[in-house]
């Protein structure tokens, strides 16, 4: 039987990547934090730029690590923000989450407490994959 994630623990981590954010512009502040299936815990917070296509959210900066880092079975992402419900990742985020972490459990969550678990399909119905593209 497979052990379930402990996300309160996660989400403790994703909480203390959001206290690295740098967000002077929009000054909303996000963290996130992946397990994978090894134990490894990477985090990501989101990082602003005046040239605002050129910012990167905390759940992409935390899945790129953990791609960089030769990890590609992710268990768990785990995702906080000062929020009335639990935060939302934007469109690119869920694509993203989609096609990296097909098979993880989404925490979301806000800094009063709530929590709520998707599956990456929950939060983008039909998303494109690879096996979209055409084969050459």
């Amino acid at each position: 039987m497979t052990q379930l994630p402990d996300y309160t623990a996660l989400i403790s981590q994703a909480s203390a990547a959001r206290e690295l954010a740098y967000c002077p512009y929009s000054h909303f502040a996000v963290g996130a934090a992946v397990l994978t299936a090894s134990g490894r815990v990477f985090h990501g917070c989101n990082i602003e730029n005046a040239a605002y296509s050129a910012t990167v959210c905390a759940e992409r900066a935390a899945l790129f690590s953990a791609y960089a880092a030769g990890e590609r079975e992710i268990v768990a992402l785990a995702v906080i923000a000062d929020t009335p419900g639990p935060v939302s990742p934007c469109g690119v985020c869920r694509q993203v989450i989609h096609e990296l972490a097909a098979s993880c459990t989404v925490a979301l969550a806000n800094t009063r407490g709530d929590l709520r678990l998707w599956t990456p399909q929950e939060l983008l119905p039909g998303g494109f994959m690879p096996e979209d593209m055409p084969k050459s």
